[in-house]
């Protein structure tokens, strides 16, 4: 494989220079020839700010290089046309809170190259900073090509992602009032959870709100059960017996009436989805690619298991109509991680050169500090990426998984630890996502069979190496 062209700020960091001459390169940069090419002869730095931007061009351009121009939706168009006039294309700014995507949304449609930079990325050098300084600063990097622009998804994708973010909310704070609905019962001695599997079912709700209604009869309020309860009628009277405070019985009030309201929000943020999905292109790939494996093998028939909280719509024929593919094959990834997946990058993997290029900006590779040649240290990334906790939390579901992939991360857990495990099972589902979204192949489990045959392989080749280095031969015993 091609090793993709590095960047000039890679090509910079990845030098292996002391802090002396990093502090120098830096003082380089700053002065005003570093005698490095220009590669964005035409661009602009952003200092975004919630009341005011300061947007610095190139000296020459204008009378007054550094401007400041207010955060309302006038002033972002009058900078915009001030830009246009100082004949600037391309536009550095950092992601400063929210407080960027107006103006970044504002400078797209005026046909501006917009670069949203993280701002470890854009140190400037120690001493008094002021406004006016970053966003020289930001010019000046951007001039000579040492920012890497951020991804940001195409704007259909990104109606989707926020509605998918709203919902993400809403079902943490619908879990949140399911556990004060817990406390008031556990509270008031109710102990029904002991005995059904959920008290959002069937039967917990209908006795809850039985009970709010103000039916006392424990045996009336038994008779509610579902038929499919295992529990006994005697056994759910029995964990009804009570101390019916009335402070608590409000308490308990206010998390189902709350419970309701974001059921509520929940069914219309659904209708939204359904909508933006609809929307997106379908995507279809050659049958050949949607039928071949990583290494060949029959494909195994399984049944996802659903959840309370998936959409009330056919999410699953959506993703697989979008991304041409159906992500679900490879075990650990459901409904809701793909979607996760799909509402944060979409389905345009160019972005990333490869999959170790993708799993890195997930933040699921180790971070390699290198000095005088050696690596003197290696790190977790801090990454805060959706992409990357999803994957995590699909790699951790493998614990059990009757599968090749469940096979390896047991392995993998085993000798490495569990949070090692889980992050370089991660990663290997990372890659696995790449393939199957660019390439349009379909994940075909292996089984554990094969893993254990391949492991034992390994095994045996690597002590052969070892006895070949120390002049022996391994021979097998006899039958």
């Amino acid at each position: 494989m091609a090793k993709r062209e590095q960047s000039t700020y890679e090509r910079l960091n990845n030098k292996n220079l002391n802090r002396k001459e990093r502090r120098e390169l830096q003082r380089r940069i700053s002065s005003d020839d570093p005698g490095m090419e220009i590669l964005h002869p035409d661009a602009a730095g952003i200092d975004i700010g919630n009341e005011s931007h300061f947007v610095s061009v190139p000296p020459g351009r204008d009378p007054e290089p550094v401007r400041e121009f207010g955060s309302w939706t006038a002033d972002l168009q009058q900078m915009a046309a001030w830009l246009k006039s100082c004949g600037v294309k391309t536009v550095a700014m950092q992601s400063t809170g929210v407080y960027w995507l107006a103006a970044h949304d504002v400078l797209e449609k005026h046909g501006f190259e917009v670069f949203v930079v993280n701002a470890r990325n854009t140190k400037n050098l120690p001493g008094r900073k002021t406004d006016v300084q970053e966003s020289q600063w930001l010019r000046k990097l951007h001039t000579y090509g040492l920012l890497r622009n951020s991804f940001i998804p195409p704007e259909e994708i990104r109606a989707v992602r926020t509605i998918w973010r709203v919902r993400d909310r809403l079902v943490k704070d619908a879990s949140r009032y399911v556990q004060h609905m817990q406390k008031a019962l556990t509270t008031m001695n109710v102990q029904i959870a002991n005995v059904i599997s959920d008290i959002i079912g069937v039967t917990g709700q209908a006795i809850i709100r039985t009970i709010l209604e103000g039916e006392r009869d424990i045996y009336a309020l038994a008779d509610l059960r579902d038929p499919h309860v295992k529990a006994s009628r005697e056994e759910i009277a029995r964990s009804l017996e009570g101390t019916w405070r009335e402070d608590v019985l409000f308490e308990l009030k206010q998390a189902v009436d709350a419970y309701d309201f974001v059921q509520k929000q929940l069914g219309e943020c659904d209708k939204k989805l359904e909508k933006y999905m609809a929307a997106l292109p379908t995507r279809t790939v050659p049958e050949s690619a949607a039928e071949a494996a990583e290494d060949g093998g029959k494909k195994k028939s399984k049944k996802k298991r659903g959840r309370n909280n998936l959409p009330k719509f056919d999410l699953h024929a959506e993703l697989n109509r979008v991304n041409g593919v159906d992500l679900t094959t490879i075990d650990g990834i459901d409904v809701m991680t793909a979607q996760t997946i799909l509402s944060e990058i979409g389905v345009d993997m160019s972005r990333w050169t490869d999959e170790q290029h993708f799993v890195s900006w997930a933040g699921l590779t180790p971070r390699q500090d290198v000095s005088g040649g050696k690596v003197i240290r290696t790190r977790t990334k801090q990454v805060s990426n959706r992409v990357g906790n999803a994957l995590r939390m699909a790699a951790n579901s493998l614990f059990r998984s009757e599968s090749y992939l469940g096979a390896r991360f047991r392995k993998l857990r085993a000798r490495r630890g569990a949070p090692k495990a889980i992050k370089g099972m991660a990663r290997y589902l990372g890659c696995l996502v790449y393939r199957t979204i660019k390439y349009g192949q379909a994940w075909v489990d292996r089984g554990v069979k094969m893993f254990e045959e391949k492991n034992r392989q390994r095994e045996l080749d690597q002590l052969q190496r070892k006895a070949a280095a120390l002049g022996l031969q391994l021979s097998p015993l006899a039958a």
